[in-house]
């Protein structure tokens, strides 16, 4: 049987939606304890206590289970609320991004991706859907501010968070967020300005 025979899992079975859940969360233990690279559909299944057939039907690639990982373990303690104070909002959503980028699993999943994109279309497409989803969530939080944010100003805005966590390797300060977004906001004003 091909992957691409496998039907799609019926989310709204609470047995299919545990079960995922619990698959997510083992993904992540592993990702924590053997790294990207170690982590196979055959360690997954065996750990997870499911079937390789069943996460073939939730995650047809590995590149969709590494983009699931991240994008349904948010810490929901740590999620920003909407708001109209648009500061406020865009250095809550960069303390949540930093905290999400602390997290063993979410870093390696996210540094596995990045690694394989340049010759994986997979990879590259996973990393454009997590880009499009973070930089929807993050228009919806700024909604009510009615702020509405470019794919580039999104990039220019999480960026400095980024290459501090993942090139520099220093630490993301609450002070180098209030900094990244005041020069956001600095040049926003800017773009934003009539020409004269």
């Amino acid at each position: 049987m091909t992957r691409a025979s496998f039907t799609k899992p019926d989310l709204s079975n609470p047995r299919v939606r545990r079960t995922r859940t619990r698959v997510l969360s083992v993904a992540r233990e592993l990702l924590a304890e053997v790294g990207p690279t170690a982590l196979t559909y055959s360690l997954l299944a065996e750990r997870g206590e499911v079937t390789r057939q069943t996460l073939y039907r939730h995650w047809p690639t590995r590149e969709a289970l590494l983009v699931d990982v991240m994008l349904e373990s948010g810490d929901a303690a740590t999620y920003p609320k909407p708001g109209s104070d648009a500061p406020e909002v865009l250095t809550a959503y960069l303390k949540s991004l930093r905290h999400g980028l602390s997290d063993e699993a979410t870093g390696s999943a996210l540094m596995a991706l990045a690694a394989q994109a340049d010759r994986d279309t997979e990879a590259a497409q996973a990393l454009t859907r997590i880009s499009e989803d973070r930089h929807q969530a993050l228009n919806e939080l700024l909604a009510p501010s009615g702020v509405r944010m470019t794919a580039e100003e999104f990039t220019l805005l999480i960026g400095p968070v980024m290459f501090r966590r993942f090139l520099d390797r220093q630490p993301v300060t609450d002070g180098y967020i209030d900094t990244v977004v005041s020069h956001w906001l600095a040049t926003a004003t800017t773009r934003d300005a009539p020409c004269g």
